[in-house]
């Protein structure tokens, strides 16, 4: 109710778009050009969905909080509202990622703009907080920890909104300013000083139920998750506001660019990345020399045979043959546990194997679904890695007729027409592209648009050529006197293995949040009947035995 109070103030006595302006206007400018597109129809409404459906598990939080009700109740009720907002701040991330490299015409999907940077911080401590109430509805332990990241995470939506619409850092989303500025920050200071507040009254009573028996179990490497992901958000709130600091301190507003966010965030993500893979293969409480050595093994091993095989194919990049050995880590484990969670399902329903695999995340769809999400982060990763140590660009100046080689594609340039559209005027500067290996020439349709009332405002309409292995990515950049079109090029490596990335993680958020049907499971046939009851976290225990 409070949250709704300060937003239905904001409407009615602030910035309410009801009120009326003191002249008639002949015409308004319309829309901004680069707005006019079909992902701000989605993009910005997934996003703010998240930013909001935060606040549900936080008034589950305080709620218990205030009434003393401090067991795990709040946590059920609320557990399908932490991960639907997950669901939609990963949506709307990735939504603007993908109209940023197709629409903004830079060649890249992410550049640590200060909004982008808002976006990404809710949902880092909101990837923490999944993986914390996990642990305390098992195990009964980081009850205080659990509480901070729901009020950590409510509070740095309120943040993004505020950095949105009060304009106090540049951004290049930053379409329009407001007076709600301080009104916001004001309520950002509520909304931490009260709940944190309350969380320090009731301390004492969210002790953990029980210690931690080890560092090598599954609930210490999830700690460890955890830790790493709010170390990411931190150093990405600090390089947010940090030209804030500069300029309180010195007076002079400094610039933190892409290069501070890869080196300082870059091998922080990579561990991430390598617990994300063996957090799953260690058991519950404490974990034997032996069960690691059963569950590492083969995961291990691929990683191992993956960075040798890169380095016999000529990778010379420290670096980036980790980085793409971790990845080969991770996705053997979750082979590996697919293959032995199949295996039991088969023992006990007969079933052949592509339906055990199909039916096993339907059934266990927290934990498999969990899996599906960790696989679509490592293509994103392997994209990532790829499109960022690998991208080939390069600048043209060719006149109608004249032909260029970039990288593996020659282009030829036939010559630029012009047209309209309405009153809109288009200028297309269509490219014959042949890659090396191929015989038949595919073409591509680099453009620009004038709008009306935005003459000094020409956008780019960006020409991509996508395979599964790389991006050809043309900018339209000027036009000459003589006929001549300069052109931006980009060969971005494995960008498509993000967006499939972004689709595999949705899809098993999804699974993982949609309500199980409660339909019965087939009998086991009678060679298996008395094997045990199994759940997902006796698979290995089964397979082992």
């Amino acid at each position: 109710m409070t949250i709704q109070t300060f937003f239905l103030f904001l409407l009615a006595f602030v910035s309410t778009p009801f009120e009326r302006l003191n002249f008639t206007p002949s015409d308004g400018a319309g829309l901004n050009p680069i707005l006019r597109d079909w992902g701000m129809l989605i993009h910005p409404p997934m996003l703010l969905i998240g930013y909001m459906s935060v606040s549900i598990p936080f008034a589950f939080a305080m709620a218990a909080l205030l009434s003393g009700r401090l067991d795990n109740e709040w946590i059920k009720v609320s557990r399908r509202w932490i991960l639907a907002s997950w669901i939609f701040l990963s949506l709307g991330n990735l939504l603007g990622s993908w109209w940023a490299y197709h629409v903004l015409g830079w060649g890249g999907y992410w550049g640590w703009d200060p909004v982008e940077n808002s976006a990404f911080m809710p949902w880092l401590a909101m990837s923490a907080l999944l993986h914390s109430v996990l642990v305390q509805d098992r195990r009964g332990v980081l009850k205080i920890w659990t509480m901070g990241l729901v009020i950590l995470s409510f509070g740095l939506s309120i943040f993004g909104t505020f950095l949105v619409r009060s304009g106090v850092i540049a951004s290049v989303h930053s379409f329009s300013l407001s007076a709600i500025g301080p009104f916001f920050f004001f309520f950002l200071g509520l909304v931490l000083i009260v709940p944190v507040g309350l969380l320090v009254w009731r301390s004492p009573h969210l002790k953990s139920e029980r210690p931690m028996d080890s560092l090598l179990s599954r609930e210490s490497s999830f700690l460890f998750n955890n830790m790493l992901l709010i170390t990411i958000a931190l150093v990405t709130f600090w390089g947010t506001v940090f030209p804030l600091v500069s300029e309180a301190v010195t007076g002079n507003k400094a610039t933190v660019g892409k290069p501070f966010y890869d080196q300082a965030n870059g091998p922080i993500f990579l561990a991430l990345v390598f617990l994300m893979g063996l957090g799953p293969l260690i058991p519950w409480r404490k974990a034997s020399r032996d069960t690691l050595l059963r569950n590492l093994m083969w995961p291990v091993a691929t990683g191992g045979v993956a960075a040798t095989v890169l380095v016999i194919l000529g990778m010379r990049e420290p670096a980036v043959v980790l980085a793409y050995a971790v990845c080969a880590f991770v996705v053997a484990g979750i082979v590996l546990e697919f293959y032995r969670g199949g295996r039991v399902r088969r023992m006990q329903t007969s079933e052949n194997w592509p339906l055990a695999l199909i039916r096993l995340p339907w059934r266990y769809q927290s934990r498999y679904g969990g899996y599906l999400v960790h696989l679509g982060i490592i293509l994103i990763t392997v994209g990532v890695v790829s499109s960022s140590v690998y991208k080939l660009n390069q600048q043209v100046a060719l006149k109608p007729g004249e032909s260029v080689t970039v990288g593996s594609y020659t282009l030829t340039f036939p010559g630029a027409r012009q047209g309209l559209e309405g009153a809109t005027q288009i200028i297309v500067a269509p490219l014959h592209i042949l890659r090396a290996g191929d015989k038949t020439p595919e073409t591509i349709l680099p453009e620009k648009r004038i709008y009306p009332n935005f003459e000094n405002q020409p956008t780019t309409g960006v020409a991509i050529h996508s395979t599964a292995s790389e991006d050809l990515y043309v900018v339209f950049n000027s036009l000459g006197e003589d006929g001549s079109v300069s052109f931006f090029v980009f060969v971005n490596p494995m960008v498509i293995w993000i967006w499939l990335g972004g689709g595999l993680l949705l899809f098993g958020g999804v699974i993982s949040w949609y309500p199980k049907t409660g339909r019965k499971e087939p009998r086991a046939v009678s060679s298996v009947r008395t094997l045990p009851p199994t759940t997902p976290v006796d698979v290995e225990v089964a397979v082992a035995r």
